[in-house]
């Protein structure tokens, strides 16, 4: 098997996906309905009780995602469909990995020494820009974003180490 048969390849089918999802969903709507049951869910004297409404609808959850869920297992043609192939998820974890990492970094770097680094990152690697004109932009957003977001607008984001010992913190 060659690669390009081997990156065409499917790596989950509309079928498995959708099951998923579905259990998913049905789980978030067992979560509403137990909730909403510990609240009350019950017509009160003076009216509903208030988990009263929120129950029917995790109820109706429930059961959409149920009939989804039972749907989709004798569905041969969701079986057969692929959902997404390998190469797709490749590119997909490519950007979704950096993203997550991004995201890690925010709480002990700060918002703007992580989106500097993410911005960075991702100019030299997808890019393919220089050095130079990569701290040009990523350290010129990030001025223009606390600028506008500390300065004009005086909403605090996230701070790190840097911004301590620049004294913005």
């Amino acid at each position: 098997m060659n690669t390009h048969q081997q990156s065409d390849r499917s790596a989950a089918s509309s079928r498995a996906l959708e099951l998923v999802i579905a259990g998913l969903i049905f789980i978030f709507g067992a979560a509403v309905v137990f909730d909403s049951w510990r609240l009350g869910a019950r017509w009160g004297d003076d009216g509903p009780e208030s988990g009263y409404f929120p129950f029917y609808l995790g109820l109706l959850i429930l059961v959409s995602s149920g009939i989804v869920f039972y749907r989709g297992l004798g569905d041969k043609k969701l079986a057969a469909k692929s959902f997404v192939s390998v190469a797709q998820l490749k590119l997909v974890l490519l950007v979704l990995a950096p993203s997550v990492i991004y995201v890690g970094l925010i709480q002990g770097a700060g918002i703007y020494l992580a989106s500097m680094v993410f911005i960075g990152f991702f100019m030299m690697w997808l890019g393919k820009y220089g050095i130079v004109k990569t701290l040009v932009v990523s350290v010129g957003v990030m001025v223009a974003f606390f600028l506008v977001f500390e300065v004009w607008f005086k909403v605090p984001l996230p701070k790190g180490p840097i911004e301590v010992l620049l004294g913005l913190a």
